[in-house]
């Protein structure tokens, strides 16, 4: 009897620390082209379609309430992320190590009132949202990551 409460203990152990841990594989800004994978089943979204430029690869996924598009440079790093949908996907998600940089320069940036488009601007990561009610959009992007050649124009 102890030896199966013991062994449940940890087993229940082992499962509350892997959820707690940060997730360290997401494609999310700065991180590896090869766990793209990662973002669009945290999001709950199905691959849409891949786009190859001579700079950059996008891969665009899908779920119920957006479309997000990662922006993949050639050396294989996620240097931008675009969304749209009737709401913001979840932004710890997409913005990876980046996302306590925005998250602290949010809370500085003062929000205008009556104005639909917001931008964060940190050492690091450039985050805008804009929109209103079921067709809210948005881009980050880390200057530093953009390919050379590539504007942010081209991020879209």
């Amino acid at each position: 009897m102890k030896r199966s409460i013991r062994g449940r203990l940890a087993l229940l152990g082992f499962a509350v620390g892997i959820l707690v841990l940060p997730r360290q594989g997401a494609a999310a800004l700065g991180g590896s082209a090869a766990s793209v994978a990662s973002d669009r089943a945290a999001l709950a979204a199905v691959h849409r379609a891949t786009t190859t430029r001579s700079a950059y690869t996008v891969q665009e996924f899908q779920s119920d309430s957006s479309t997000v598009r990662e922006y993949v440079s050639a050396s294989g790093v996620v240097f931008a992320v675009v969304w749209n949908g009737r709401a913001h996907p979840d932004l710890a998600t997409l913005l990876g190590a980046y996302s306590g940089e925005y998250e602290a320069a949010a809370q500085q940036t003062a929000r205008k009132r009556g104005l639909r488009r917001q931008q964060v601007q940190s050492e690091g990561v450039v985050v805008e949202k804009w929109g209103h009610m079921r067709n809210l959009q948005g881009r980050a992007y880390a200057p530093a990551l953009l390919p050379t050649g590539v504007t942010i124009d081209e991020i879209k």
